[in-house]
C-alpha cells in the first residue's frame, strides 16, 4: 500500500458525502414542493366543495399525508447535516456515504413511537397552516 491511500481514501470519502449530499437535497426540496402542492391541493378542494359533507375529512388526510412527507423530509434533514459536518471535518473514517436507511433503521422507534412523530410532525406551524384554518372555516359555515 502506497503512502498515498489514506489521502486517496479521504478523497474517495469525500466525493461520496458530495455525491450524497446533493441527491439528499433535491429529494429534500422535492418533498418541499410535495408539501405545498397538498396545501394548494387542499385550498382548491375547498374552493371547488365548499360545504361538502366529506371535505373535513378529505383535509385530515390531506394534512397527515403532508405530516408524513414532512417526516420522511426532515430525516433527509438529519442525514444532510451529518453529511455536512462530516465535509466539514474531511474524515474519512466519519459520517460514511450512503448510509441514511441503515442510521435510520438502528434509530428507528416501533409502531407507537412513528405514529407520534408523524402527529408531532402535523402539529408544526409550517405544516399545520392552513388545514385548522380550513377546519374551522368550514365548521363555521
Amino acid at each position: 500500500m502506497s503512502a498515498n491511500a489514506g489521502p486517496e481514501r479521504a478523497d474517495v470519502a469525500d466525493a461520496a458525502r458530495r455525491q450524497e449530499w446533493l441527491a439528499l437535497f433535491k429529494a429534500h426540496e422535492q418533498y418541499e414542493l410535495a408539501a405545498l402542492a397538498l396545501k394548494l391541493f387542499a385550498m382548491g378542494l375547498c374552493a371547488a366543495v365548499w360545504g361538502a359533507p366529506w371535505l373535513w375529512a378529505l383535509l385530515i388526510l390531506a394534512w397527515l399525508q403532508e405530516a408524513v412527507l414532512k417526516t420522511f423530509q426532515a430525516r433527509l434533514s438529519n442525514r444532510l447535516l451529518g453529511l455536512e459536518q462530516a465535509l466539514r471535518r474531511c474524515d474519512a473514517t466519519s459520517g460514511e456515504a450512503m448510509q441514511l436507511h441503515s442510521e435510520w433503521l438502528q434509530q428507528r422507534p416501533g409502531g407507537l413511537g412513528l405514529l407520534l412523530e408523524y402527529l408531532k410532525s402535523a402539529l408544526r406551524p409550517t405544516v399545520a397552516l392552513p388545514y385548522p384554518i380550513l377546519l374551522a372555516l368550514l365548521a363555521w359555515y
